[in-house]
């Protein structure tokens, strides 16, 4: 989640953050688009490295304290992310948890101005409405806008305003390893952290870098000699990724499952100061789980049937076509062969004949040759 004023344009420094066109000039970020109240905007984007993908869902919040009258400007925000909270208890009280996606809200990024006089009340009454329910991890927009110096003492302000309003951030976590406790007190030493958006490339001493270009110089956002960015894309994409949704799991949605629960009564009303309806007993949510899955089963069942009743008559119908089909090869097989069975008779009969005149020439034959015998006898005896 991002919050920043309409002026602390953060869309360069997300693109940055994730190589990628998130925000393009086809479609702007939200908080480059005028807004008259704080609304919550999501977009989501697949981010692929090294064969691991990534969706990413950014909620950016345009119109945060931009009005001249921001009372309750946080409100919005607490909505989101305690709906999203709502969601997923919701998932969790089903009879099938296998497929529970995950909506919570891990990380908000809280851009500060960098004005170099501290925080403004307004971010002080916002951190201290949200350290409850997200992880906050502080930022310094525009850090290039500010000497070191003048960073360095504008961090040590913010950190002690945060420390004075009792404000609690993203605690990193400490580990037995001595290598990720060094890691870890080098990202604590630097909250708040000072960042730089670019994604413009520019050559410096013949190499490409990442930054912007001033009349007295380059400011490189991936230096950390510059700037924080480094360690903040690290911290996100890398070290802290799994932490930061342990975090939320165990201690910001345990607190909100806990509350959530602890105000429901036997009929799902809600006896907090927020008098209403509320999210129901796990009781009823598992009996309207069980309706719900029988209704899906009638009508499973009624559509199988359907299913089945339609297989069947078409089924019925092939084996009539086929009989048909059948039916009708059966009838031209038999006049075929009753045609053949007229011509072998013709040829049969025509055989006859022949056999009759050639037995009637041989006995002509013979009764020639019988009288020309006879004949030529008659001739010797004379």
């Amino acid at each position: 989640m991002i919050i920043s004023t309409s002026f602390l344009i953060t869309s360069t420094l997300i693109n940055s953050l994730f190589l990628t066109d998130l925000y393009s000039p086809e479609y702007p970020g939200p908080s480059h688009r005028i807004k008259k109240t704080v609304q919550v905007e999501q977009s989501k984007v697949l981010v692929k490295e090294g064969g691991v993908q990534l969706l990413l869902t950014i909620v950016d919040t345009p119109g945060f304290g931009d009005a001249v009258d921001n009372s309750n400007c946080w409100q919005p925000v607490i909505d989101h992310i305690d709906s999203k909270f709502e969601d997923y208890l919701n998932s969790e009280s089903r009879v099938n948890r296998r497929q529970m996606p995950d909506n919570r809200v891990h990380c908000c990024l809280y851009f500060i101005a960098p004005s170099g006089h501290g925080l403004k009340p307004l971010d002080i009454e916002f951190m201290k409405r949200l350290h409850e329910k997200v992880n906050i991890i502080p930022l310094i927009a525009k850090a290039d806008t500010m000497t070191p110096e003048e960073c360095q003492q504008f961090k040590k302000q913010i950190m002690r305003e945060i420390t004075e309003h009792k404000i609690q951030i993203y605690e990193f976590p400490e580990t037995n390893d001595e290598e990720e406790n060094k890691m870890v007190k080098k990202i604590k030493d630097r909250l708040p952290l000072a960042v730089v958006g670019s994604n413009t490339i520019i050559v410096v001493n013949e190499k490409r870098v990442r930054g912007r270009q001033y009349p007295w110089g380059v400011a490189e956002v991936e230096n950390g000699e510059h700037c924080d960015f480094t360690i903040l894309r690290n911290m996100l994409i890398r070290t802290h990724m799994q932490d930061l949704k342990d975090v939320t799991n165990n201690v910001h949605y345990e607190n909100y499952r806990s509350r959530k629960l602890a105000a429901v009564t036997y009929n799902g009303v809600d006896n907090n100061k927020n008098k209403g309806p509320m999210t129901k007993s796990p009781l009823a949510q598992m009996e309207e789980e069980r309706r719900e899955h029988v209704t899906k089963m009638e009508k499973m069942e009624m559509e199988m049937e359907q299913v089945f009743e339609m297989k069947v008559k078409e089924k019925i119908q092939k084996l009539k076509d086929s009989e048909l089909e059948l039916q009708r090869r059966h009838e031209q097989m038999k006049k075929n062969l009753e045609a053949q069975h007229k011509e072998l008779e013709e040829k049969r009969r025509q055989l006859e004949d022949e056999k009759h005149n050639w037995e009637a020439q041989q006995r002509v034959l013979e009764q020639q040759k019988l009288d020309a015998s006879r004949y030529s006898t008659l001739l010797q005896l004379t």
